[in-house]
C-alpha cells in the first residue's frame, strides 16, 4: 500500500491531494488502485523503445498474474499485493478490471478515433471503470450514483487529453474524435492555435463541463467526507480546463496545470472544514 501510495504522490498528484481528505482507512484502496493502472499504463508508455508486440505480451502477462493471484487470494508483487487485497475487501467486481486492461490493450494499436461513439468505447475501460472501481470503497447512498461515477471517470479523462493534446500527438495518438477535428477545420499535425483550434477546444470543453455537471449529482450521493474529497478532485481537474482557457487554450507550448500549493491549500481547507 506504501508503494502505491508513492506511485500516486509522484504521478498523479492533483488525485493525491484529493485522497488526503479522504479517512484514512479508505486512503491506501484508492491508492491500490491507482497503483494498479499506473502499472498497466506504464507498460504501454514507458518501456523504452520496446516493440508493440513485447509491449503486448508484457501487458497480457500482468493481467493474467493480476487474475491468477486473485483466484489465490495471495500475490508476490507488492503492487498487486495491494489491489487483491482491495478488491476481495470491497468485493469489486473483477470485469472492471478486464475492461481496464482491454483498453490499455487497444492503446497499443489504435491511434485514433473517428467519433464521440467510438472514444467512449475506449473510455469505458480507461476512465468510466475507474468511477465503478472506486463506488465500493466510497458507499453511494443511492444506486443510481454508478452512471455519474461513470461520468466523471470520463470527464477527468477528456480534461486530460484536452491538456495532453501535445504530448499524444508525440506518441502518435489523438484521443479527439476525427468528425470534430474535420467539422472545425482543424490540421492538429501544425500544433498552432487557430480560430478553428479555439472553437474546437471550446467545444470539447462545454461537453466536458456537462460530463462535470452530471458528475456532482453523484458526488451529493456519497457521504459527507467522502462527497468532499471527490469534489476536491473535481474541482482540481475543473480548473485545469480554466487553466488551458486562461492561456488562451496553448496547449502546445505550456502545460496547463495547477499549482501543487493551490492543491495543498484546498486540501487543508477540507480537512479543517466541519464534518458532515
Amino acid at each position: 500500500y506504501e508503494l502505491c501510495r508513492d506511485f500516486n504522490r509522484r504521478h498523479g498528484t492533483t488525485y493525491y491531494w484529493a485522497t488526503k481528505v479522504l479517512p484514512p482507512d479508505k486512503r491506501p484502496h484508492v491508492h491500490a488502485l491507482y497503483g494498479f493502472c499506473r502499472y498497466a499504463d506504464d507498460i504501454v508508455d514507458d518501456l523504452g523503445p520496446v516493440p508493440v508486440s513485447e509491449r503486448a505480451a508484457a501487458l497480457a502477462s500482468f493481467g493474467e498474474r493480476f487474475f491468477r493471484d486473485l483466484a489465490t487470494r495471495r500475490s508476490d508483487d507488492p503492487v498487486l499485493m495491494a489491489v487483491v487485497d482491495t478488491v476481495r475487501r470491497f468485493s469489486i467486481d473483477p470485469d472492471c478490471f478486464r475492461r481496464f486492461l482491454r483498453s490499455m490493450t487497444m492503446d497499443l494499436t489504435v491511434e485514433k478515433y473517428e467519433t464521440w461513439d467510438d472514444l467512449l468505447v475506449y473510455m469505458d475501460g480507461s476512465a468510466a471503470v475507474i468511477g465503478e472501481m472506486m463506488l465500493p470503497i466510497l458507499e453511494p447512498t443511492s444506486p443510481q450514483a454508478l452512471r455519474h461515477a461513470r461520468d466523471l471517470g470520463n470527464a477527468f479523462q477528456l480534461t486530460n487529453f484536452l491538456r495532453d493534446i501535445n504530448e499524444d500527438l508525440d506518441r502518435g495518438r489523438v484521443y479527439v474524435p476525427q468528425e470534430d477535428v474535420r467539422r472545425f477545420g482543424v490540421d492538429l499535425s501544425k500544433r498552432t492555435v487557430t480560430p478553428e483550434f479555439v472553437a474546437r477546444m471550446r467545444f470539447e470543453i462545454d461537453r466536458c463541463r456537462e460530463l462535470y455537471r452530471s458528475a456532482d449529482l453523484g458526488i451529493d450521493m456519497l457521504p459527507g467526507r467522502w462527497a468532499r474529497s471527490i469534489r476536491a478532485a473535481r474541482v482540481l481537474y475543473g480548473r485545469i480546463l480554466e487553466r488551458i482557457e486562461a492561456q488562451n487554450y496553448d496547449v502546445f507550448t505550456r502545460r496547463a496545470s495547477v499549482p501543487t500549493r493551490s492543491k495543498a491549500r484546498m486540501g487543508a481547507r477540507l480537512l479543517l472544514s466541519p464534518r458532515s
